[in-house]
């Protein structure tokens, strides 16, 4: 049997994209060091100049790798963008494919052939080989996206917004529930978008109510939420679901109305802040947001009304990036601020967020909560790791759990946790039921 080595880089989507080839690719034995690997497989991600540099980079270390009848392949966003430039300057690599043929990985790998088709890959009736968990999922709503941020080029090497059928996601719930996976989380790049292409107003409305027919779904949460498209009846809807979380991730970018203008954003503060009320509002909430600083245009009242605001409202995650230059861009030809200035915001505003996130992590000190066990925790043996339920896997956080009334705890089993201190930047709890 030849041995398989994938790395998956950049964001979920991506992953699926990847366990859809680890899915058409069974027939390989799956290994976790590439010297052990036949074939070689890099899932690129281009979205920003940082994570393009990671793609290549991991490229090229691959290559050190490579057997001498080895095969590397390289695919996603990366490639899709930048397809004629990096076949000319990795001669390394041996077959080359974007984002349009994941479905297709094993006829690439068996004829050496290269494949961009024009389309981005949407799947359907597609299984999947999920990693990384034995009890949660990631479901893909739709690809492509139809937003015009001034910043973003995914579109332009993405396309349109191609939304799945709600039957054929509900479908595919029903198989991993079946093989026992009972927590979900939905995601595209514009998830509140979900069926605005084949005509449905409020598509994610529809999408929850099927999703809650279905048996053995305990935990679902919706990922990727666009101020524009959310209306006051989705997160309502959200609110009043005994399934789907009151988790609520929307990246925000900026508060100013005068940069949501310049960035193309479409809703002014007045608008994102009744969403976020509304939000904030409901039961057990969590927020997530993301944020850019140094955009062209930024002014020095624009990033202070931005600190301002996330001093005062209380997200319970929040991610902030620098402005990142990138062609097929309308910011790509604005006037830039100088990478002194831009360095500087990002430094002021990281330890604000730090602080707010701190404080989130504080308040859930003395809390019972639910919780899955994740295995062997960041910090080694001594703990097992867990997730809140309520978070999403990976980028929330992890709880440490030191002592359990409960013997023989299970991986992927949810138990009732009592969360007592915040220590080290970890939770720290002991498994009460």
């Amino acid at each position: 049997m030849q041995k398989l080595y994938l790395l998956s880089l950049g964001c979920n989507k991506n992953l699926v994209d990847s366990e859809i080839m680890l899915g058409r690719l069974s027939n390989y034995q799956v290994v976790d060091k590439p010297d052990d690997a036949d074939v070689m497989i890099v899932n690129t991600c281009g979205f920003i100049a940082s994570a393009k540099e990671e793609s290549i980079r991991a490229i090229l270390e691959l290559a050190q790798h490579k057997k001498e009848n080895g095969v590397l392949v390289v695919t996603g966003c990366l490639m899709q963008r930048y397809r004629d430039e990096l076949m000319k300057e990795l001669p390394e690599v041996d077959i080359f494919s974007g984002v349009g043929d994941y479905d297709k990985i094993d006829e690439m790998i068996l004829k050496k052939q290269n494949l961009f088709s024009p389309k981005t890959y949407l799947q359907k009736n597609t299984s999947r080989v999920i990693t990384g968990s034995n009890y949660h999922a990631y479901i893909k709503l739709s690809e492509g996206c139809n937003q015009k941020c001034s910043f973003c080029a995914i579109p332009t090497f993405k396309g349109k917004l191609q939304s799945r059928s709600v039957e054929d996601i509900a479908k595919e719930v029903e198989e991993l529930v079946q093989k026992g996976y009972y927590d979900f989380s939905f995601i595209s790049q514009d998830s509140s978008s979900f069926g605005k292409d084949f005509g449905a107003k409020d598509g994610l409305v529809e999408l929850i109510e099927r999703i809650e027919q279905i048996g053995g779904v305990k935990f679902a949460r919706i990922l990727y939420l666009y101020p524009t498209t959310t209306s006051n009846e989705l997160i309502k809807r959200i609110i009043d679901s005994k399934v789907f979380l009151n988790y609520f991730d929307m990246p925000i970018q900026h508060i100013s109305d005068h940069m949501l203008k310049v960035m193309k954003r479409g809703a002014a503060k007045a608008r994102i802040m009744e969403l976020l009320n509304l939000m904030r509002e409901a039961k057990d909430s969590f927020l997530r947001s993301g944020f850019i600083v140094g955009h062209p245009g930024e002014r020095d009242e624009d990033f202070n009304e931005l600190c301002e605001f996330l001093q005062e409202f209380k997200f319970d995650r929040i991610s902030v990036f620098a402005y990142s230059k990138e062609e097929d861009t309308a910011s790509f030809s604005m006037e830039q601020l100088p990478p002194k200035t831009v360095t500087k915001r990002l430094n002021l505003i990281e330890k604000i967020v730090k602080k707010a996130i701190n404080q989130s992590f504080e308040n859930e000190v003395g809390k019972t909560v639910l919780c899955q066990i994740d295995g062997i925790s960041s910090e080694g043996e001594m703990f097992f790791g867990a997730k809140e339920a309520l978070w999403d896997k990976d980028i929330d956080g992890e709880i440490l759990i030191n002592d359990s009334e409960v013997k023989n705890l299970e991986v992927g089993k949810t138990y009732k946790c009592h969360i007592s201190e915040f220590s080290g930047e970890k939770l720290i709890g002991e498994i009460v039921a």
